[in-house]
């Protein structure tokens, strides 16, 4: 088992507070080195990150980007305006004005928050969508500056192309060597406006970003039942972007909400720490919840995101929901009250997501899409339709209009956090109550994440795998039904392995930011049968890694 570091779910104590004024002048001060590997430019399933004080997240990393992005528009001419948001991470700020400088210099029409505010990841995302739908011969697109649920000291920059969602493995590829043959080039043919005259400049426009994505929320959510329903409802913004968003909700559909932190402050000091005794906010962490899990007899529902809001954490008066749990009961429900969704309009899930959205989809028979980690992987059914809810064991999802349309094609923690005032307004019992119920008709699975170390080799050899390398006969005593190294959906290589038998399943795949590889597994069958699973898993892993070392 992980260890649980001491401090887990305590507020940070004052001298462990990242130190603000350090990280943003190493952010204009240091610069990468173009030759270390590790400073270069490099765009993992949710876009770049690093910091600046290891020459990881620097001015020069995000003025490079944001050329190639003007490069990149411009080759496939990307002509209406560029929505740009920025969560409240500290690098977000500077990034933000970096971008707008490049920006603004290449001529590129660009929208921002109005009075200076943040903006989540989804209203971006439901931005794009909303013009592109009446502007189909003058697509937007949008860049959002934040390195989601990371650490205070980190930074980010996502970029979305005109379908809303996060950019494909090929677009990001194209950026990620563009910007660093211009790091290269020592940025000498990045174009660079200053922030002042980008500002006053004819290019940048003041945007309501909130005001859009809450005027549109009944096209997506029974707003009038939420309402209605008397519910109790408290909201943690955890520091993040999403804190005037629920402001607007509260005013605009009449929702009683109790926001019970209104903090902002880029050390995130009021978010207790996570497991390994880091701030990071990640609102399907028990020990960053802990606030939030004390005040939860006060209310009938709670809920919090992260601070670019593509995450959800949904707050029982029993529990922090896991989000596999949670993401079950959604897909029940919405399949049942979304009659006007295409008739064919199916389940969209990742690899490493609980096999009961399989059951789920069964029982309702609706078909259940299953594709590699990333939530880019779904932008093409949600735009089609073929999916009408999508999603990532992480707590990260999105789902469709009511007519079937797209809402965002970008993972929503706001919609699916107020999708939980509505299950529960019109079911009238909690989420928590409707999972144990589907466990009593479709199995209780019990599924856990470990990590295990893991160097290139291993990552190279997880990449080159195929089933015919994967010799398992059997899982946790069972017979071995599926090896699989492509996804079953879309056919694209999962960078793994996922071995399944009847009652479970084990994933293996490297992580993109460390040296671990993370290890999934999940069983229908109890503990020991869990228990069994993870100890085949990792004597595979084990096995990988020796025949790596030859």
């Amino acid at each position: 088992m992980p260890v649980v570091h001491a401090n887990a779910g305590h507020l940070p104590a004052p001298e462990t507070l990242e130190n603000i004024p350090g990280l943003m002048s190493s952010y204009y001060t240091e610069f990468p080195n173009h030759e270390v590997q590790s400073q270069r430019v490099a765009f993992g399933t949710s876009g770049h990150r690093g910091t600046s004080r290891l020459q990881t997240f620097n001015e020069e990393h995000v003025y490079a980007i944001t050329q190639a992005v003007c490069d990149y528009r411009a080759a496939k001419g990307i002509s209406g305006p560029l929505f740009l948001g920025r969560d409240t991470h500290a690098l977000s700020e500077a990034a933000f004005r970096s971008a707008l400088e490049v920006l603004a210099a290449n001529g590129a029409t660009v929208c921002i928050a109005k009075n200076n505010g943040y903006t989540t990841t989804p209203a971006v995302s439901h931005a794009v969508l909303r013009w592109n739908k009446d502007n189909p011969l003058n697509l937007s697109d949008g860049i959002v500056i934040t390195p989601s649920h990371n650490p205070p000291r980190d930074g980010g920059f996502k970029y979305n192309p005109p379908h809303g969602g996060p950019a494909e493995t090929e677009v990001t590829a194209w950026i990620e060597k563009t910007a660093n043959a211009y790091l290269e080039g020592n940025n000498s043919k990045v174009r660079i406006k200053n922030l002042h005259a980008a500002l006053h400049s004819a290019h940048v426009h003041e945007y309501d970003f909130t005001g859009a994505y809450v005027e549109d929320l009944p096209k997506a959510l029974d707003i009038k039942a939420i309402a209605g329903a008397g519910l109790k409802i408290g909201v943690d913004p955890l520091g993040g972007a999403s804190l005037a968003l629920w402001e607007r909700i509260a005013e605009i559909c009449r929702i009683p909400l109790t926001i019970v932190n209104k903090e902002i402050d880029p050390t995130f000091r009021f978010v207790p720490c996570d497991k390994d005794g880091k701030i990071r906010m990640d609102c399907s962490s028990p020990y960053a919840m802990s606030r939030l899990l004390e005040l939860r007899e006060n209310f009938d529902l709670a809920f919090a995101c992260d601070p670019d809001a593509d995450r959800h954490g949904i707050v029982t008066r029993q529990e922090l929901m896991n989000p596999n749990h949670y993401l079950t009961v959604a897909a029940w429900h919405l399949f049942r009250t979304r009659t006007a969704w295409p008739e064919g309009c199916g389940i969209g899930k990742t690899l490493v997501t609980s096999a009961m959205l399989d059951r789920v989809g069964q029982s309702l028979s609706r078909p259940v899409a299953e594709v590699p980690v990333g939530f880019k992987w779904f932008v093409p059914y949600l735009h089609s339709g073929h999916c009408g809810f999508a999603c990532e064991e992480s707590a990260g999802a999105s789902f469709l209009c009511f007519d079937g349309s797209p809402w965002s094609t970008d993972k929503d923690g706001p919609l699916l956090c107020l999708l939980a005032a509505e299950i529960m307004a019109k079911e009238r019992v909690s989420p928590s109550a409707l999972y144990k119920k589907l466990t009593q008709q479709l199995g209780a699975p019990l599924y856990q994440r470990l990590d295990a170390p893991a160097d290139d080799r291993v990552r190279n050899a997880l990449n080159a795998i195929s089933p015919e390398d994967v010799s398992l006969k059997t899982l946790g005593g069972a017979p071995v039904t599926h090896v699989l190294t492509r996804a079953p959906a879309n056919n694209a290589p999962i960078g793994g392995v996922k071995v399944t038998s009847k009652d479970g399943w084990f994933a293996v795949r490297p992580s993109g930011t460390e040296a671990i590889c993370k290890v999934y597994t999940e069983s229908f069958a109890g503990q020991k049968h869990l228990d069994s699973l993870q100890n085949d898993a990792l004597a595979f892993l084990e096995n990988l890694l020796k025949n790596a070392k030859k």
